[in-house]
């Protein structure tokens, strides 16, 4: 007799780790509504809209602006497909996980990727990003702006400075970012800007918001070889996407869409400059705790992400068995570490609708209660009584 497959019903979780971030309750109900066809003028208005709303969180005019059908790395490998040609020089700055993945993807597209690597923690100088400018024939710099796996937030200003005395385009990951910091895409001149909508934007994975300046556009439209992804490319997805004729390129998910366009109505409700606050005010209420504790953090003062936060786990304490413990007595999910920091640090999310005054202080009093019966000495209310010290302060 063939098994009956019992009803799903996921537990119910705080997300306090590198993302999924908490969902508002307004944007799990947009996701129940009918599904329509994927040019019906409904949906085609809806798109239109999410449009406008994500020109807004990316401070930017550019005309090709929407959410791609994938995750980050979908996002990743757009920007990147659509303007790497074979033996291209890409300028890759690698301070952690998600830099190296971009060098991955330039060395699958035949391009040549250059690179200026940190150690972990730390950030990208300007100086060596300049330097190198100099001395080789870049076509496009590549950067992370928050790395989830070190928690670092890197400064972009400089860097878009000096890239704008130069023909290079500029590209930046904001997949961890968007909407919990600001990203000044048109005022930097940035030329390509990612980002995914399950961290700082909650919705749920799935879409990857991107917007492309005039001048990657043009470097699109006058390349040689055809773009190397069918499904990626964004000459045909303009023509979905934009124009008064759309035409079929792929059937969309308008459930992620109605997310999306939920979603990005609650961060412009909040407003965008209270949202960053928000996010900034949470994240040192949490650092304030962790240090209270005598936690090491991984980010240096003053580059310090205020949607993740990497923090050193003492000696003598098991990684996996704190985070198990979180997740089965108190619903909290927080992250580990990746590559060269697994098994070293845990990755603490405080985004969109995670970011909150209360899972602060409740992730805050389970690390002390259960790190404390790991054996690392730490008296109980110490990080609890900072948190608290900070918010009323």
């Amino acid at each position: 007799m063939k098994d009956v497959y019992k009803e799903l019903k996921p537990p119910e979780r705080i997300l306090l780790g590198p993302g999924p971030s908490n969902v508002n309750p307004r944007v799990y109900k947009a996701m129940m509504t009918p599904v329509i066809g994927y040019l019906d003028s409904e949906l085609l208005r809806i798109m239109d809209e999410v449009v406008e709303m994500l020109r807004k969180v990316f401070k930017t005019k550019n005309s090709i602006t929407f959410p791609l059908s994938g995750t980050g790395t979908a996002g990743m490998e757009t920007a990147l497909c659509n303007v790497i040609e074979p033996e291209d020089e890409v300028l890759v700055c690698i301070k952690g996980y998600f830099g190296a993945r971009i060098k991955d993807i330039v060395e699958r597209l035949g391009g040549k990727p250059i690179i200026i690597e940190v150690p972990w923690g730390e950030i990208i100088p300007p100086e060596k990003v300049e330097k190198m400018l100099k001395e080789k024939k870049i076509k496009l710099v590549a950067i992370v702006h928050a790395e989830t796996s070190t928690g670092v937030l890197q400064p972009l200003k400089e860097i878009s400075n000096i890239v704008k005395k130069t023909d290079a385009l500029l590209l930046v990951d904001t997949v961890a970012s968007l909407g919990g910091t600001s990203i000044e895409t048109d005022e930097l001149g940035i030329d390509i800007v990612y980002s995914a909508t399950q961290k700082c934007l909650s919705g749920p994975p799935g879409l990857a918001p991107i917007t492309f300046s005039k001048k990657a556009i043009e470097i699109i439209r006058k390349r040689k070889n055809n773009i190397s992804s069918f499904y990626l490319d964004i000459n045909l997805l303009e023509k979905y996407w934009f124009g008064e004729k759309r035409k079929y390129h792929h059937t969309i998910s308008m459930s992620l869409i109605y997310a999306l366009h939920e979603a990005l109505q609650i961060v412009l409700e909040e407003g965008l400059e209270k949202r960053f606050e928000r996010h900034r005010r949470n994240a040192e209420a949490l650092r304030s705790g962790l240090k209270a504790m005598g936690l090491k953090l991984i980010a240096k003062e003053g580059y310090q992400a205020p949607m993740i936060t990497a923090v050193a786990i003492p000696d003598g304490v098991s990684d996996k068995q704190i985070r198990a413990r979180l997740l089965k007595e108190y619903g909290i999910e927080i992250g580990g570490g990746l590559g060269e920091f697994s098994g070293k640090i845990w990755r603490i999310g405080l985004m969109g609708e995670s970011s909150t005054q209360k899972n602060v202080l409740l992730v805050i009093s389970a690390l002390e209660k259960l790190l404390s019966e790991a054996g690392y000495k730490v008296k109980p209310g110490t990080g609890v009584s900072a948190v608290s010290a900070y918010y009323q302060s």
